[in-house]
C-alpha cells in the first residue's frame, strides 16, 4: 500500500467534505433527524458521506468500506478497512459549539495506521504522515498541503498535576469518579475526536471515556494519537484497542500520554 496515496487522498476527501459541512452550518437552519439509535443525522452527516464514500471506493476499490452513515457496510467481519465518520460530533454542530470533525482512517491488521482529523469549524486539520509520527497542517488548507509541524505527547506529564480533557455532550459521574483518582492540574472538555488530537499536540495528558462509542468514532484520533506517541488502551485491562470488533463497537477505553500512571481497578 502507498501510505503517501492514501494520506493524500484521505486529507483532499476530508477538507472536501468540511467545505460542504460548513455550507450546512452557515445556514439559517438544516434539517435534524433522529437514527434508529435517537442519535442525530442531518444533511450535512449525508453530504460529507456521500462526497468521502465516492471518493474513497473510486481510489481504493479493493479495500473494504465501513461508514457509520450506512449500515450495509457493518456486518462486516474484518481486519483492513477503509473506516469514516463524516461527522463526528453531530450534537456540537445542531448546537453550533463547533466541536465537530470529519474523520477518515485506515486500519490495517487491526491497527489503526493512517488517519486525517479536520475541525472545519475550528480549522484545525491533524493527520499521519506517511513516513511515520502525526502533524497539524496549518491553514488556509487547499489541494496543496500548506506548512505542517510534527506533533507529540506530553513526553514527561506531571502525575501529580494532569491535565484532562473529557467529553462535551457525554460528560457522566463514572467519568468523574474515574478522573477524580488522579492529580489534575485542570481539564477541559471537547466534542468528537479532537480530543485525541489534544492528547496528540500535548494540550492534555489524559482521556478516559467511560461510555459507548463506535469504531468510525475513534479511529482516525487513534491513528493520529499513536503516530504522536500516545497509546489508546482498553479501561478493563489496559490492552490496546483493537479495531475490526463485531459489530464494530468499542469497549470503555482510555487515551493518554505514556507518562501517566493509569489508574488500576
Amino acid at each position: 500500500m502507498q501510505f503517501d496515496q492514501m494520506i493524500a487522498e484521505m486529507r483532499r476527501l476530508a477538507l472536501q467534505a468540511g467545505a460542504e459541512i460548513m455550507k450546512i452550518y452557515g445556514a439559517e437552519d438544516f434539517e435534524v433527524r433522529a437514527k434508529s439509535d435517537a442519535s442525530p443525522v442531518t444533511e450535512a452527516d449525508e453530504a460529507a458521506d456521500a462526497l468521502i464514500s465516492a471518493g474513497l471506493r473510486a481510489a481504493f476499490p479493493d479495500i473494504p468500506l465501513v461508514t457509520e452513515e450506512q449500515a450495509a457496510t457493518h456486518g462486516q467481519i474484518l481486519s483492513t478497512f477503509l473506516i469514516v465518520d463524516p461527522l463526528d460530533g453531530t450534537k456540537e454542530f445542531v448546537q453550533r459549539r463547533g466541536d465537530f470533525t470529519v474523520n477518515i482512517a485506515y486500519v490495517e491488521d487491526g491497527v489503526p495506521r493512517l488517519g486525517v482529523v479536520y475541525a472545519p469549524a475550528k480549522e484545525r486539520l491533524f493527520y499521519t504522515a506517511a513516513q511515520g509520527g502525526s502533524v497539524e497542517e496549518k491553514g488556509p488548507f487547499s489541494d496543496v498541503p500548506g506548512e505542517v509541524t510534527p506533533i507529540g505527547v506530553n513526553s514527561m506529564p506531571d502525575n501529580r498535576a494532569l491535565m484532562v480533557v473529557a467529553s462535551k455532550s457525554h460528560r457522566d459521574a463514572a467519568t468523574d469518579a474515574y478522573i477524580a483518582r488522579y492529580g489534575v492540574r485542570d481539564m477541559t472538555s471537547a466534542g468528537s475526536s479532537l480530543k485525541f488530537c489534544l492528547v496528540a499536540t500535548g494540550e492534555a495528558d489524559l482521556y478516559p471515556r467511560l461510555g459507548r462509542t463506535m469504531e468510525w468514532d475513534t479511529a482516525a484520533g487513534d491513528a493520529v494519537l499513536r503516530g504522536a506517541g500516545g497509546q489508546v488502551v482498553r479501561f478493563d485491562d489496559h490492552t490496546p484497542l483493537e479495531y475490526g470488533k463485531p459489530d464494530f463497537e468499542n469497549p470503555f477505553f482510555i487515551a493518554f500520554a505514556p507518562g501517566v500512571l493509569l489508574v488500576k481497578d
